[in-house]
């Protein structure tokens, strides 16, 4: 989850703004400075939630900006679509989620909002896939494996959000068949990525596949099961995404109250280092762990 500190904000528009109206070779290595900035910032540490919320905003709003005057910039380019995905799916879904009981228009409103998040950050990863692959895209809707694209493991950052802002987007649109057929693109752009980097953050990308293989139709529970108990294995147990995704998207259809009980309370158990780079995210899938918990005797 992006965190930028107002004054950063603040300093690095300012400049923007500046170099904005200087000629096209100094702006652009000057364009080029910032964006590097700002998706170093992306990948900061961050503990609390809550102040990364509020300055999240601030952070995607200018990023998004930068992003436009260097298209070409891949770091940045996956940290605004990372940062668009987690925004969509921490602070907007999962509010639909909590509120729906009590009030369904307005976590309707809220799903709609989150669908539109994760399309924009699947725009920005899915421009700067083709930017640094010409026809991309096309090739990925290829029925042949050998006229479909190659990754080379730098670009599985921005595919893995390419990927998984899409299957945010797609959940979201069930009445809109046009995003729902995209689906076995979404896939086949995570086994892409899987390929070319199978360890790839820290059982993040393989968490997304078994979520995949569990969600599709015609799906295999088990290589589900399978990809779910290797993304907790990746991440030596620490990641509590990997076990809330074992927990909701596994164990919660087959049934299992007791296995989805103690996953979830494994989760929320997880203690993270000072300064681990997965803090934020824990903190995020620990408090939709608690929340499960609490739903459990409606969810069986």
């Amino acid at each position: 989850m992006p965190l930028l500190r107002r004054s950063t904000f603040l300093a690095l528009f300012a400049l923007f703004v500046s170099v904005s109206l200087t000629g096209c070779s100094p702006r652009q290595m000057v364009v080029g400075s910032i964006a590097d900035e700002l998706a170093a910032q992306g990948q900061a540490s961050e503990n609390d939630l809550d102040l990364a919320r509020e300055a999240s905003a601030f952070y995607l709003k200018l990023s998004e900006s930068v992003l436009r005057s260097d298209p070409g910039h891949r770091g940045l380019a996956e940290a605004v679509a990372g940062g668009f995905t987690q925004y969509a799916y921490a602070f907007v879904a999962f509010e639909a989620d909590r509120i729906e009981a009590k009030d369904a228009k307005a976590a309707e409103r809220l799903r709609r909002r989150a669908a539109q998040l994760y399309r924009r950050a699947h725009q920005h990863a899915m421009a700067a896939l083709e930017k640094e692959t010409p026809g991309f895209a096309h090739a990925l809707s290829a029925p042949l494996a050998a006229d479909q694209p190659k990754l080379a493991p730098a670009q599985v950052g921005l595919a893995y959000w390419a990927a998984a802002s899409w299957g945010g987007w797609i959940s979201l649109s069930k009445d809109d068949p046009d995003v729902v057929a995209d689906l076995p693109q979404a896939v086949r752009l995570t086994q892409l990525a899987w390929q070319a980097d199978p360890a790839w953050g820290q059982g993040a990308l393989i968490g997304l596949l078994a979520t995949f293989e569990a969600s599709r139709p015609g799906g295999s529970q088990a290589q589900a099961l399978v990809w779910y108990d290797q993304a907790i294995a990746q991440g030596g147990g620490n990641s509590a995404g990997a076990l809330v995704g074992k927990a909701e998207g596994y164990v919660q259809p087959a049934g299992d109250r007791a296995l989805f009980e103690s996953l979830l309370k494994r989760a929320v158990a997880i203690k993270d280092a000072p300064d681990s780079p997965q803090a934020l995210q824990n903190e995020v899938m620990r408090r939709r762990a608690a929340w499960l918990l609490e739903q459990a005797p409606d969810l069986f």
